[in-house]
């Protein structure tokens, strides 16, 4: 069974940056993908960024590219999130959620960031940007 910690969640201003956390104990890092995910009050839960747990094909959304930079350090078997430039309109629960890659021949792929992709889920930590 894979299960997700998720940590590094606060308050920050407009401008600032944090790191959140999911540690994977245990997971077979060259079978999955590593996603985060934010719900924001009030709105339905979205894809953020994603990565193979191997450390390959980091994925970003639009409103997040440039500014969020996705890494797995697997000595500590860990998928880092790092935000910078944050922004109110980041303020929101994040989860983190793993799924075995698509294989698809010889070749594997991270999974689109559609909720139902992903089968297992961290707790969520609160990310809250002040203006």
């Amino acid at each position: 069974d894979v299960q997700l910690q998720a940590s590094g969640g606060g308050l920050v201003q407009s401008g600032g940056s944090l790191t959140l956390s999911c540690a994977a104990p245990g997971l077979a890092y060259g079978d999955y993908a590593i996603g985060w995910f934010r719900q924001a009050p009030g709105k339905k839960r979205e894809g953020v960024s994603s990565i193979a747990a191997s450390g390959d094909m980091p994925y970003y959304v639009d409103s997040v590219k440039g500014r969020f930079t996705i890494s797995s350090d697997r000595a500590k078997n860990t998928v880092l999130l790092q935000m910078n430039s944050l922004k109110p309109e980041d303020t929101a629960v994040y989860y983190c959620a793993a799924a075995r890659l698509i294989a698809a021949g010889l070749l594997k792929f991270v999974p689109g960031l559609d909720d139902e992709k992903w089968h297992y889920w961290g707790q969520g930590t609160l990310v809250t940007v002040s203006s």
